[in-house]
């Protein structure tokens, strides 16, 4: 399985499962998406919320192909590798940007891009896949919302097409004006058309993905849901056929449990703690761990101190949502909290280092060195603009510092802490309310932090991370 980080580097990362249930970050397709202001948060540019977008992965004759898109640079990606596991992939990208774009390659050697949203077009891709065919971008479907009904919000995008026992099935969503987001499914014995296309599924706003059949013949869809300040959550719904047509969920509905093995922790597979000790050959970072937007590799390191994450400052900055190097986890439900120990002797005039949590309305538990003193603040940001809650003066070079999230049944809560010992913790601040914002489009993260906005050449030491649910 892939996924979508957008603004977040490494991206594209790839997952994998023995069950369905239980995934493991394997890899992740590229790096850096591009070298550029926009994603290396300079010039005081940024991508929140862009960055590479929906993923299609396919496995062909003997080679895995993962493609993306990106409205920041205005490409689309085709990464190719043998090893999914180990390999690097070899990358190709081309204009323009094809939104939503489903690759698929067809039994008669030709391979496609279907794209766009509402008016759904089709484009061919020359043998080597590293660009189109001229004169082959056409109109799939008019019109692909219109099973749904006239009144839409948000015309049908976030193509996948598939093909089972001969027949084309494409599966997109859609969101009609005041109901929720729909799985809208057309199909068709040749890929030109005709099509005839209906609603697929309609439940808890579930929606978005395509199918998936097992060895031993059962069929699911992986689909996905808007959970609030958490972000977007993976379903797994069964589907059986009918009539030639795959008929999701039970009786309609999205069944509450599965015939299939236990949900097993997410750790470390998916999130996970980091002490920063790292044995020879090692990895510098786990695939866990993305930063926010392209770092500056000049100025991080988990050597120069051993058993410590250092981020080095290299320049000023005034907004935490634009100084680099920010390091992240994904927050998860239904409740989580990450902890570090931060230990800011070598912090200099001005320098703001500590633990957030990373949105556009993002909270903030650290340490600020002002006119020689060190403080722990709590800053908590609302519609964008943030607020110091509360500061409190620091005598010591170590502080602990904890940020839990409650995403239980939509709350979206979260609370800072602070402790001297490591023992007692101490509430700092107010309760955050989390909300999950377009401008970023995921949900919240745990990110480590450091920068300046006075002068350069400081840096904080983190001795380790810590997550829990």
């Amino acid at each position: 399985m892939s996924s979508t980080t957008m603004h977040m580097s490494p991206g594209l990362p790839i997952m994998k499962s023995s069950d369905l249930v239980n995934w493991k970050t394997i890899n992740y397709a590229y790096d850096t998406l591009a070298d550029m202001p926009e994603l290396n948060l300079t010039e005081g540019k940024s991508t929140y919320g862009r960055g590479s977008w929906a993923s299609s992965l396919r496995y062909h004759k003997g080679t895995y192909y993962v493609t993306t898109f990106a409205q920041t640079t205005g490409e689309t990606y085709i990464f190719k590798t043998k090893d999914i596991e180990k390999g690097n992939w070899e990358r190709v990208s081309f204009k323009p940007s094809f939104h939503d774009h489903t690759l698929f390659f067809d039994e008669d050697g030709k391979t496609y891009l279907i794209y766009g949203n509402g008016k759904l077009k089709i484009v061919e891709l020359n043998d080597d896949l590293t660009g189109v065919k001229p004169g082959t971008e056409r109109v799939l479907i008019e019109n692909a919302t219109a099973p749904a009904g006239e009144k839409i919000g948000l015309p049908s995008e976030g193509s996948q097409l598939l093909k089972v026992n001969g027949k084309y099935y494409l599966f997109n969503i859609c969101w009609p004006s005041g109901g929720m987001r729909t799985v809208v499914i057309h199909r068709a014995d040749n890929i030109n058309g005709p099509w005839e296309g209906k609603v697929g599924f309609q439940d808890l706003g579930v929606a978005q993905g395509g199918l998936i059949d097992t060895p031993d013949g059962r069929w699911f869809s992986y689909l996905f849901r808007d959970y609030g300040a958490v972000g977007r959550i993976p379903y797994l719904v069964p589907v059986k056929w009918e009539n030639g047509w795959p008929v999701l969920g039970e009786n309609g509905k999205v069944p509450e449990t599965l015939d299939l093995p236990a949900n097993k922790s997410l750790i470390p597979n998916l999130v996970d703690s980091d002490e920063f000790n790292r044995k020879k050959g090692e990895p510098a970072l786990p695939l866990t761990w993305q930063w926010n937007h392209n770092p500056d590799n000049s100025l991080w390191s988990i050597n120069d101190r051993k058993g410590y994450l250092r981020l080095k400052t290299g320049r000023i900055d005034t907004d935490f949502l634009l100084a680099r190097n920010t390091l992240t986890q994904r927050t998860i439900g239904p409740t989580s909290t990450a902890s570090t120990l931060l230990d800011v002797s070598k912090m200099k005039e001005g320098d703001f280092a500590g633990l957030s949590a990373l949105q556009k309305d993002y909270g903030l538990v650290g340490v600020k060195i002002e006119n020689g003193q060190k403080s722990i603040l709590m800053i908590g940001a609302n519609k964008g603009k943030s607020t110091e809650e509360q500061r409190i003066d620091l005598k010591q070079n170590q502080v602990y510092l904890k940020i839990a999230c409650d995403f239980t049944n939509k709350k979206d809560e979260a609370n800072f802490y602070y402790s001297l010992d490591g023992k007692k913790w101490e509430v700092i601040g107010k309760t955050l309310k989390m909300t999950y914002t377009i401008p970023h489009f995921m949900g919240y993260r745990f990110g480590l932090f450091n920068y300046a906005t006075k002068e350069v050449g400081g840096y904080a030491d983190f001795d380790w991370f810590r997550i829990n649910y």
